[in-house]
């Protein structure tokens, strides 16, 4: 008997060879640079922020390369899968507009002409592969039991050894094909194993594009390849989907980055070029002084869903992940308010080698600058969208005037240092509640306010398509003809007036928004208009 007897009797459904898919999918057509890679995430539920974080960095660098992004699902682990979970991770990402050139679109659908997407369809790919080593004598089945396996480990860490099946350990090694056939005519259960050329005694050297150059010891471990369901494990998965999608870049976790001994070798036994590796750190949290990894159990923030609860827009969402993919990124944001992500280069250089703390400050802070560059218009269309689904009371409200809202939305919006009070859609209706008459319910205090001279004020003075500079002149001679002083004379002699003119304006403010600190008064009183402000004079009247 020989090996090929021995690939015969364990696969003997498969009948076409490895260069049967080397020719079907052939080596790109695209121009030299471009980057092809790929999310490949198993379909256990949602898309964390650490994932989204991944994708989008994929995403970023295959499109500023004119290259390939595409969606590969890896569901051969049957016990983790969830029902529906393809489309919650199309549904999260395209929330954040990342987008595939091909791969899976549903469950039931699929892009491009390297599929299939899903590892579940791809079995006859995967065990022609397998095949192929073992009729070369590089892989074999082993037949070690549970009990067998469990003592082994026991052993090995008794004894502080490594973990693995290797040496002596590797007891099905060297099995004759012969003897290894009966074993499967008696229906003995059975993995497959890659056999292992390598040695840890010795040493391999690999460029990551993140860590530069990494030393590791040569996998010397016969790893399972093919478990009992036929089906591959996610190493030697990688290695036939990433080689036959003619992936060039692999950007990942660096838990993986232990792993990349294995899937360097893989590559080796069958003589193909292996991608270029870049191996990104994991998303930090400061836990009460203890630092520690972002958890999908412990963490609210770490779903992507809660960005969108909260309200806070996905671009901005995507603006503070880029700040953590290139070191740069932010500076260049701030001094480039006419630019997008998609104008940024983003390089492998100025990705950080260590864990960044994820920060929900700095996400607003961010925010905050996004919203303050949108115009009027695409804040109104934005927060109409938002409040469809979370709020839709006050989408009642905001939208039964829209250029009055519009109007709201674009207080100290236009001019060059736009105000950044707003970080997400919710703080809208905390900020401009006041504005209208549905939402505006002012807890007065006793302010010692004189109300007589508002009323005189409004009557007299104000005009409501007045200026900004006509409005304040007005507003300054009246103060002075009631005995109030500009700031300037007031600082100057405080004895001879009743206050100054910024006093009469917090009157006003008062009365009219039932708070002390809100945006430009002249804007407020302008869009509010002569009709509005007299009723809430009356209001504030009736309440005190």
């Amino acid at each position: 008997m020989t090996y090929k007897d021995l690939a015969e009797k364990i696969f003997p459904d498969i009948k076409h060879d490895i260069s049967y898919y080397e020719s079907k999918y052939k080596p790109r057509n695209l121009k030299e640079g471009a980057i092809v890679t790929r999310y490949a995430p198993s379909p256990t539920g949602f898309v964390h922020i650490g994932a989204l974080l991944a994708s989008f960095c994929s995403y970023s660098f295959a499109k500023q390369s004119e290259g390939i992004f595409y969606l590969r699902i890896e569901d051969t682990d049957t016990k983790r899968t969830v029902e529906n979970g393809i489309e919650l991770i199309i549904k999260d990402l395209k929330n954040f507009n990342i987008t595939f050139d091909e791969g899976a679109v549903s469950s039931e659908k699929q892009n491009g002409e390297y599929g299939p997407y899903i590892q579940s369809q791809r079995k006859e790919i995967y065990q022609t592969f397998i095949k192929h080593l073992v009729q070369e004598g590089k892989a074999y089945p082993c037949f070690l039991s549970e009990e067998e396996l469990n003592s082994i480990r026991e052993r090995q860490e008794k004894y502080k050894e490594r973990i693995g099946c290797y040496g002596k350990y590797a007891k099905y090694r060297d099995l004759e094909p012969d003897e290894a056939i009966k074993k499967i005519d008696n229906n003995e259960p059975y993995i497959i194993r890659l056999k292992s050329p390598g040695s840890f005694y010795r040493k391999i050297k690999c460029n990551d594009l993140v860590r530069k150059e990494l030393e590791f010891p040569e996998n010397d471990i016969d790893i399972p390849i093919m478990k009992k369901d036929g089906l591959p494990t996610y190493h030697f998965a990688h290695l036939v989907d990433d080689h036959l999608m003619r992936t060039t870049h692999v950007i990942r976790g660096d838990e993986w980055v232990s792993s990349l001994p294995i899937h360097l070798q893989l590559f080796q036994v069958f003589g193909f070029k292996a991608p270029k590796y870049a191996h990104i750190s994991p998303l930090l949290k400061n836990d009460n002084g203890t630092i520690r990894k972002l958890s999908k159990r412990k963490d609210p923030e770490c779903a992507v869903s809660f960005y969108h609860e909260m309200g806070i827009p996905t671009e901005a969402v995507k603006l503070y992940l880029a700040t953590i993919i290139n070191s740069n990124f932010e500076e260049w944001y701030l001094q480039n308010k006419d630019k997008n992500i998609e104008d940024f280069t983003f390089t492998f250089q100025k990705v950080s080698k260590s864990g960044a703390l994820f920060d929900l400050e700095k996400l607003a802070n961010i925010s905050k600058t996004y919203f303050s560059r949108l115009t009027k218009d695409e804040l109104y269309e934005q927060t109409v969208n938002y409040l469809e689904e979370f709020d839709k009371d006050f989408k009642v409200v905001f939208t039964k005037d829209e250029n009055y809202t519009k109007a709201i939305l674009n207080i100290e919006r236009e001019q060059k240092k736009p105000r950044k009070d707003i970080a997400k859609y919710s703080d809208i209706k905390k900020l401009f509640a006041f504005m209208y008459d549905e939402t505006f319910a002012p807890q007065y205090e006793d302010k010692n306010i004189d109300i007589n001279l508002i009323i005189n004020y409004i009557a007299k003075y104000f005009g409501a398509t007045d200026d900004k500079n006509t409005w304040f002149n007005k507003i300054t001679e009246f103060a002075e003809a009631n005995g109030y002083a500009q700031m300037k004379a007031y600082k100057e002699n405080p004895e001879k007036y009743i206050g100054h003119v910024g006093d009469i304006c917090e009157m006003l403010r008062y009365v009219l928004t039932g708070l002390t600190q809100t945006p430009d008064l002249y804007e407020i009183m302008r869009i509010l208009g002569k009709d509005r402000i007299q009723k809430r004079i009356t209001n504030y009247q009736n309440l005190i």
